[in-house]
Formats: C-alpha cells, sequence, structure tokens
C-alpha cells in the first residue's frame, strides 16, 4: 500500500510560477512510475506528466512549461509549473504505478487527495 500526499498548490496570476510536491509512504517508491494528472470542473482527468527509470514524458499542453522531478532518497515527486495559463486551472493529482504506468489514468494504482491549483488572468 502506498499513500500519496500533495502539497504547494494555490492562487496565482498568469505568467507566475509554482511548484507542486507530492510525498509517497512505502519503501519501494523508485519503483513505481509517478504521474500528475488534473482535473478541471465538468472535465475528465488527464494526463500532465509522468516519470519513470525510462525517462520523462509530458502532455502537449505543457510541454516547455512544466517540470517534473523525482527525490527517490525523499520518496517526493515534484512538478514545477513554470508561464502558467488560466486554462492549467485544475486539481492537481499525484499517481504511482507499475511500469509503464502510461498516458491512462487506469495506468496508476495508487492516488493522493489533489490539490488545486488556481490561475488568474
Amino acid at each position: 500500500q502506498v499513500q500519496l500526499v500533495e502539497s504547494g498548490g494555490g492562487l496565482v496570476q498568469a505568467g507566475d510560477s509554482l511548484r507542486v510536491s507530492c510525498v509517497a509512504s512505502g519503501r519501494t517508491f523508485s519503483s513505481y512510475v509517478m504521474g500528475w494528472f488534473r482535473q478541471a470542473p465538468g472535465k475528465e482527468r488527464e494526463f500532465v506528466a509522468s516519470i519513470s527509470r525510462s525517462g520523462a514524458n509530458y502532455a502537449d499542453s505543457v510541454k516547455g512549461r512544466f517540470t517534473i522531478s523525482r527525490d527517490n532518497a525523499e520518496n517526493t515527486v515534484y512538478l514545477q509549473m513554470n508561464t502558467l495559463k488560466p486554462e492549467d486551472t485544475a486539481v492537481y493529482y499525484c499517481a504511482a504505478g507499475f511500469p509503464p504506468g502510461g498516458l491512462d489514468p487506469r495506468g496508476y494504482r495508487y492516488w493522493g487527495q489533489g490539490t488545486q491549483v488556481t490561475v488568474s488572468s
């Protein structure tokens, strides 16, 4: 069992930066694919980024603006978000899964409770 706890969300203006974090419990963190997803009101949960031993993947909508990273010694995954846009407003969820993970939320077994990111124009 893995528990995930996100933090770092908040209200920012368009063009600002924000970093959200996710701390995982358990001793096998490094073996998991870690992903970030987001869900805006009235929309389906969508893939944002993932990171594994093979590298990182990003949704086209965030490529070049967001960076995912992980610290296996601290059981933590980060999402650095730069040049934020109002359309980035959503609840951001951290997820952990077994390889390959992928873009589909069904590829991830464990989920955090989410952290709200709101970008004002």
